[in-house]
């Protein structure tokens, strides 16, 4: 293991090196644009390069394809100078075809193959086939899938070999494969090695069927991207309409509020207004004044709003004032209403050039009716007994703030739930015997950064960074990844898949809970005990997943596996799950990506599904909602990205909240075991 966790540490100072190294400081005052991140699909040479980009911190989505070859595609939220970085070590955009295969002799001896799962599935673009096995030559072995379909038409593909953080844990399909064909009766599993195995196929995910609602039921009520202010109006006219069968639930702790301290940089120093931007930073201005004049020493001034800074000169009249110089004198003579800082590794040596007046500003885009202030999370709970004596049932969305689907799953599936109660029975049974807690949005002031400043804003907007990585250039790096800031398997138990760089996208924060919205949702699990069920819903990616969330590097060791009856309940309620899911337009989510977080995915510490599940007993899932799509002209599955044209998200919003709604029917089933 040691051999992982050194070039994961020199690829984490590469990183944080292009974030926040100093390329020349600018001369003047001017607004700083931070670098475009776009989201991309990158191809990491092999699974311990890509165990060493999530230990780097690098800003990964949950798109994660295995290739043939042995690489691994993975969509990732880079900038041109980020990826650059990465290409020395071997990482670098994915080709637009597919890897090819790389073949690996197989062991001298013949070796032993179990199928583990051989399944096929059909969606709304055909038939479409899945295996998983395991060889006894392990990740080396070069193990191959035929088959016959019901035409008399032969087909054959190569699996890739799947490992984690050194552990072999079999091999897969790259990703389904389409087949010509209703499926073949069975496949057939053969090694270089001299292995073989036959298994007989089976039907994903086939499990219990959904109800089949009558023509009343009455669905579809999202039309639209929807911004926090929308949500919690969403939430509160819900409750004026439906007053005995909900209530709002204020959570505890406001958030930090979208709002930013107001900065301007004038080469080497940084200013930042001592309020933040909306309650008088953004009134601030500063000029740094040449006095023409020889003999001159520094002197700032203050006159209401505005600062100024005359620098000092010789006797020839030159400009003399250090950074380092500008910086203490504007403490010293402005402290109450700015703090000037020195510019990332700048040593403020150099001298400063005279600027003209310049307005301190947040850089915050949203409309002035965009409240600034810390903003409180809103929950609404649902069902004719909200007592707690009927099984509690949580769904949670946008704890990622770019993730725009997923408060419309929460939504769709509420307001279905409330108009088809008193039409449909099926509905009006899941209200009786289940109490349900909707909260639509985690982060929103992360979602309204998203929407309005930088779309792929992942964290929240609390800044923990120093002030070397706090210029206004910086700002879309600044924030805490919220689903790695809790408490049980977290980066501060040692538990990998998190990161200590403020400036990272899965920066875990400064301690365990030090954010509010996750103290929030923690808060809901410990008021009311009768929540046996939790969604988090996340996009996109097209995974289910249930803990362990998370393992220690050193050995692999993960978080307590469930028993192997909790682990057959999480699996036969997933599959009865995704059943809902894809009979809304034929989804289906695949089998490699049904199953625990480290086994299907990579690990992610300081989750809440597994502080959920741990602290609280709480069954708690991970939706990844925008399942890739199949294009039959290339032949390829193509991810739909956070935030798809609404005519896609509308879609992934109508099949995830069936999904939600299938959850709240196991849960209606549920006894205390």
């Amino acid at each position: 293991m040691h051999g992982l966790r050194t070039p994961a540490v020199v690829l984490t100072l590469i990183l944080t090196t292009v974030l926040a190294s100093a390329p020349s400081a600018p001369a003047v005052a001017g607004p700083p644009e931070p670098e475009t991140a776009s989201l991309v699909t990158i191809s990491v040479p092999d699974r311990a390069a890509m165990e060493r980009l999530v230990a780097s911190g690098a800003d990964l989505t949950e798109r994660v394809r295995p290739q043939p070859d042995g690489s691994v595609q993975v969509d990732a939220v880079l900038t041109p100078s980020q990826l650059a970085a990465l290409q020395p070590l071997g990482i670098g955009l994915a080709p637009s075809s597919p890897a090819q295969e790389r073949r690996t002799p197989g062991a001298a001896a013949q070796d032993q193959i179990v199928i583990e799962r051989a399944v096929w599935f059909k969606n709304r673009d055909g038939y479409f086939l899945s295996v998983e096995a395991t060889s006894s030559a392990g990740p080396g072995a070069a193990l191959t899938v035929t088959w016959r379909d019901r035409n008399g038409t032969t087909g054959e593909t190569p699996m890739v070999p799947y490992t984690d953080a050194g552990a072999y844990l079999g091999h897969q399909l790259a990703t389904p494969v389409p087949l010509d064909a209703k499926p073949p009766r069975g496949v057939t599993v053969t090694s270089a090695g001299g292995g073989k195995a036959e298994a007989r196929l089976k039907e994903w995910p086939d499990g219990e069927r959904p109800d089949r609602n009558g023509h009343r039921y009455q669905k579809d009520f999202v039309s639209q991207y929807m911004t926090p202010a929308q949500l919690n109006e969403r939430v509160k006219s819900l409750h004026q309409r439906f007053p005995k069968l909900t209530d709002i639930i204020t959570l505890p702790n406001r958030t930090n509020g979208y709002r930013r301290h107001a900065q301007a940089q004038f080469g080497a120093v940084v200013v930042t207004s001592t309020a933040y931007g909306s309650e008088g930073g953004n009134d601030l201005a500063v000029e740094l004044v040449d006095p023409g004049a020889p003999g001159r020493a520094l002197r700032v001034t203050v006159n209401g709003k505005l600062i100024t800074v005359s620098l000092a000169t010789d006797g020839s009249g030159a400009l003399t004032s250090t950074g380092a110089q500008v910086i203490a004198a504007i403490n010293a003579g402005a402290g109450s209403l700015v703090k000037a800082t020195g510019y990332r590794a700048d040593p403020g040596t150099g001298v400063v050039a005279a600027a003209p007046l310049t307005q301190l500003s947040d850089f915050l885009k949203a409309p002035a009716d965009v409240s600034r202030a810390p903003q409180q999370v809103l929950a609404l709970r649902v069902g004719t007994r909200r007592d707690g004596s009927r099984t509690g049932v949580l769904a949670y969305a946008q704890e990622h703030a770019r993730e725009w689907v997923t408060p419309l799953v929460t939504i769709e599936a509420a307001e279905r739930l409330l108009r088809n109660y008193q039409r449909d029975p099926a509905t009006r049974r899941l209200l009786e015997r289940t109490d349900i807690f909707i909260v639509p949005t985690v982060n929103p002031d992360g979602a309204n950064y998203s929407f309005y400043d930088y779309n792929l804003q992942r964290k929240n907007m609390t800044n923990h960074c120093p002030a070397q990585q706090a210029d206004p250039a910086l700002r879309n790096t600044w924030g805490v990844d919220l689903n790695r800031n809790y408490a049980a398997g977290s980066l501060f138990d040692g538990y990998f898949g998190a990161s200590a760089n403020c400036q990272s996208g899965s920066f875990a924060g400064p301690a365990e809970h030090s954010e509010p919205e996750s103290r929030n949702v923690i808060w809901l699990a410990q008021r009311y005990r009768n929540i046996k069920f939790a969604m988090n819903v996340h996009s996109y990616g097209g995974y289910f997943m249930w803990p362990p969330g998370a393992y220690k590097l050193d050995g692999r060791v993960t978080l307590p596996r469930p028993t192997a009856s909790q682990e057959a309940y999480f699996l036969r309620s997933a599959r009865t799950i995704e059943e809902a899911i894809a009979a809304e337009r034929g989804t289906v989510t695949w089998p490699q990506q049904t199953g625990p977080v480290t086994d299907v995915l990579y690990s992610a510490a300081g989750n809440s599904a597994d502080e959920l599940w741990y602290d609280f007993g709480i069954f708690g899932w991970d939706f990844e909602v925008g399942s890739d799509v199949w294009n039959p002209t290339t032949r390829r599955w193509e991810g739909v990205g956070f935030q798809p044209p609404f005519s896609e998200g509308h879609e992934e919003a109508m099949e995830f909240a069936s999904g939600l709604i299938s959850l709240i029917g196991v849960a209606a089933d549920y006894r205390d075991r």
